[in-house]
């Protein structure tokens, strides 16, 4: 029973940290409805008003959630500095109260500084979101001269409860949050090969399904392993240790990718191509079979699920034998003579579930330290061999690179967002009052809102759709909350801690989501204060529409920055960066000397992460042009797959010298060249840089490098592979040509 409960915990932990990496949207939602519920204990026991509970509420929320540091330190301080802002903003919202021009002028002014503090980091940007916010709350609450010392005692236990919720009730450090996020990356692993176990069952009807739930799930694996990269640095006090994880995490990502197409190639006529997993419908590899029930596809079943327990069991003596006989099994397919029988795909397959026991077992001794050997077969022992002697051969030094110039005046872009916020508050002001002297603000709100984490003009009109629907749902929820609550206080006060939960929670996922539950929870607050009715739900929608009018007018006549300029950048800067991981990565090949291609592999990933996101507005649903919108998904499908094989390529490539089955080839050097050449002329033509050369093309890579040019490799399988990420990088590179409008030119190797 003992046994079956702990089962049955492992796997709802696994679904929930799978769900939710390192419990960052969990541990974010909890710790807010913590402040919100021990600042509402603390302000009833010393009985203060309704309006002083709301107000005390909403600075709890916003001294939780504004502070953003990773450093418990740093979160102390900035904690600390924020409640003088906050006093100070409250109290200039009292005294301008009946002062309107005046007022006005300050919020206008107050919203620029806000904005612009995102500059300084932080620390500037919680600062400038508590000012804004506080001032806030005394323009809802109708704060006055009169009403500040209750003001004051709100806020300041408000702060004081938000410190005590984050420090001591809901405690998150660096180091534990990098933990939780390991083994959300070991749970969406084993979630990944389960996904592709049943791609390998999946019948010709099926296998579009099995395959998007393969896709996916790789997608989310790729997420984890950015989130993972970015927590390294505050969560390992040993830099050393930090590069040995991340390159481990980087081998596991890869060899699952590439099990995946082994898996779908086994299940096809012809070897399946990566933009399969990269561009959604894209087509699947012709005569797809009817699942086979041979012996060795049978066995191949058993492996699967052995590797994912491999995944997803922690070594330790608890495992026993068992868990070491199946690692010891699958770590054999390593050995050509140890293959099953089979057809070709299939034994590739085999070999790719070796590769990938190997990235696990690496990632066990990264990740867990040293592991219990006493078991282990030759083939286990030559693996761990290979993982110590690149461990070894991890240096502590990383290249630095030069810093790029930053933009100045209205160039920069935090001046420039503080500028166009202002303007579209000051237009939000203006209409607002005229639809309602009394909540203007509420357009004043989503003008500001809609600019946050936003870059361009399609941004921010996708940003002012999402929240315009999610307030309207949220209106119609807020309609039937409010007559079945009435004026029951503490059930009112419990529901909106239940929304602020969900809120935080559902932020990273939807929007509109996350509108709906703030918009829902607010008709509870006018509900407390007294102040609902059907009129103010309908005037919150109205100053939402308007506010996020005001903000795209804005976005698009201020300093636009218009998206195709914005997505052209990224595009650039995504392009630059697999130039220098490929040239890096083919040059180690051919035998020049390492680099730090890890690092940079995760610098092409973090560029291409901001791409996507920025390609959303073209991409949406909303979007007017079609072709626009299949272009902008090609064109990232193809850079993921490029993405795919310059990972492999600087995974290989970080073997050398240390493997015993790699050598380097000195080709490998100049086959680069051509694609690096490529990948630059690309990148000067939507740079719009000159001059721009032509795109060259000729004999594909592995005719350049038929045998007998050079002297041949040591060992073929190895270099095989090399070529085929080459040839695949190859292709992928000459195909973004054609959506981007290169030109194409000639050239005879």
């Amino acid at each position: 029973m003992r046994a079956a409960g702990r089962t049955a915990r492992t796997e709802v932990w696994g679904r929930l940290a799978a769900a939710d990496p390192g419990l960052l949207r969990f541990t974010a939602g909890l710790r807010t409805v913590a402040s919100i519920g021990l600042t509402l204990a603390v302000l009833t026991v010393l009985r203060v008003d309704v309006p002083h509970l709301v107000a005390g509420a909403i600075t709890a929320m916003v001294a939780t959630f504004a502070i953003r540091e990773k450093q418990r330190r740093r979160q102390a301080v900035t904690l600390a500095l924020g409640l003088p802002v906050a006093l100070a903003s409250v109290s200039l919202g009292a005294l301008l109260d009946q002062r309107v021009v005046l007022g006005d002028l300050f919020f206008v002014a107050l919203i620029f500084c806000a904005v612009y503090g995102r500059r300084f980091g932080d620390r500037g940007t919680a600062l400038g979101l508590i000012g804004f916010q506080i001032y806030f709350v005394s323009l809802f609450v109708h704060a006055t001269v009169a009403a500040l010392p209750g003001l004051y005692l709100a806020i300041t236990v408000a702060f004081g409860c938000a410190a005590v919720a984050r420090f001591l009730l809901v405690r998150q450090s660096p180091t534990g949050i990098l933990d939780r996020l390991r083994r959300a990356f070991r749970a969406r692993f084993a979630q990944l090969v389960s996904a592709q176990a049943e791609l390998l069952d999946a019948g010709p009807d099926e296998l579009d399904k099995a395959v998007e739930e393969v896709r996916v799930r790789t997608a989310r694996l790729h997420e984890t392993a950015l989130l993972i990269q970015g927590r390294l640095a505050d969560g390992t006090s040993d830099e050393q240790v930090a590069r040995l994880v991340q390159r481990r995490i980087a081998d596991a990502e890869i060899a699952a990718e590439r099990l995946g197409l082994l898996l779908l190639t086994a299940r096809s006529a012809r070897r399946a191509d990566t933009l399969t997993l990269h561009l959604p419908g894209a087509p699947l590899p012709s005569a797809a079979r009817e699942p086979v029930r041979d012996e060795s596809m049978e066995r191949l079943r058993l492996d699967l699920e052995a590797l994912r327990v491999l995944v997803l069991r922690p070594a330790g003596p608890e495992s026993g034998t068992a868990l070491a006989q199946l690692r010891n099994r699958l770590l054999g397919y390593r050995e050509e003579d140890e293959l099953p029988p089979g057809s070709p795909a299939v034994q590739d397959v085999f070999r790719g579930i070796g590769e990938t026991a190997r990235a696990v077992l690496g990632l066990r001794i990264a990740m867990d330290g040293p592991q219990d050997e006493s078991d282990d077969t030759p083939a286990t022992s030559r693996s761990r061999e290979e993982l110590d002697a690149e461990d070894a051969a991890i240096e502590g030094a990383e290249e630095s690179e030069p810093e790029p110039e930053e933009a100045t005046g209205l160039r920069r872009p935090t001046t420039r967002a503080a500028v166009q916020v202002a303007v579209g508050s000051a237009l939000a002001i203006v209409g607002g009052e005229f639809l309602s002297a009394q909540r203007w603000y509420w357009a004043v709100l989503t003008c500001w809102i809609v600019f946050i984490n936003t870059a361009s003009t399609g941004e921010i009109l996708v940003k002012g759709y999402r929240r315009l629907l999610g307030t309207v749902l949220g209106v119609v929820a807020g309609i039937v909350l409010a007559g079945l609550v009435g004026h029951h206080t503490w059930t009112a006060f419990a529901l909106v801690l239940l929304f602020v939960f969900a809120m935080f929670y559902s932020a990273p996922l939807s929007y509109t989501l996350m509108s709906f539950f703030v918009t829902a929870m607010l008709g509870l607050l006018y509900t407390l204060l007294n102040t609902y009715s059907l009129d103010v739900l309908v005037l919150r929608v109205e100053e939402t529409a308007l506010g996020a009018v005001c903000g795209v007018i804005a976005a698009a006549v201020v300093l636009p920055v218009h998206t195709g300029r914005r997505t052209d950048e990224l595009l650039a800067a995504t392009l630059d960066r697999l130039a220098d991981v490929t040239r890096a990565a083919t040059d180690q090949l051919g035998g020049a000397p390492p680099v730090d291609l890890v690092e940079k592999a995760r610098k092409l990933d973090q560029a291409l992460a901001d791409l996507r996101a920025a390609t959303e507005p073209l991409t949406h649903p909303i979007a007017p042009l079609r072709s626009r919108r299949d272009t902008a998904r090609y064109v990232v499908a193809l850079l993921e797959t490029c993405a795919y094989h310059a990972r492999s390529l600087a995974a290989t490539a970080e073997l050398l010298p240390t493997h015993p089955a790699i050598a380097a080839d000195p080709r490998l050097r100049g086959a680069g060249r051509r694609i690096v050449h490529n990948i630059e002329a690309i990148a000067a033509h939507v740079a719009d840089r000159r001059p721009a050369p032509a795109i060259e093309t000729g004999s594909s890579i592995a005719a350049m490098l038929a045998p007998g040019t050079l002297r041949a490799p040591r060992y073929g399988r190895v270099t095989d592979r090399v070529l085929r990420h080459l040839q695949r990088l190859d292709e992928a590179v000459v195909g973004l040509a054609r959506p981007l409008k290169v030109p194409v030119g000639q050239r005879t190797p």
